[in-house]
């Protein structure tokens, strides 16, 4: 569901995306994942991967290393970044959207969340 939350996300003390206009996607048993529309995010660190992953209720993701502004070496950080392109029937608003692991990138949100439905 959209949000019209602040999402602020860093890796490394680097700012890599701000955001006011996430999709906000609850699944049990996980954390409450931000997606984040592309413009929002700095793309220029990063670079895809080969990675995909399949969920039953998602579809296929594809992955994004932070290489950082340096562009890689030691700042690399792989397959942090995940989208879906074309998402399954019923999560259609993440599509194109991007989320971050929140092991390795610090994701700071403020604002009231909105209501799980």
């Amino acid at each position: 569901m959209h949000s019209t939350q602040s999402v602020t996300v860093e890796i490394d003390g680097e700012v890599v995306a701000e955001s006011s206009r996430p999709v906000v996607l609850y699944e049990t048993g996980l954390p409450v994942r931000y997606y984040l529309p592309p413009e929002d995010v700095r793309l220029e660190l990063f670079e895809g991967t080969e990675t995909r992953t399949t969920c039953p209720f998602k579809g296929e993701a594809s992955y994004w290393t932070y290489v950082g502004p340096k562009g890689g070496g030691a700042e690399a950080r792989p397959d942090v970044v995940w989208a879906y392109p074309q998402p399954i029937d019923g999560v259609g608003d993440i599509a194109g959207h991007l989320s971050f692991y929140d092991n390795i990138a610090h994701v700071v949100v403020e604002g009231e969340p909105p209501a799980a439905g």
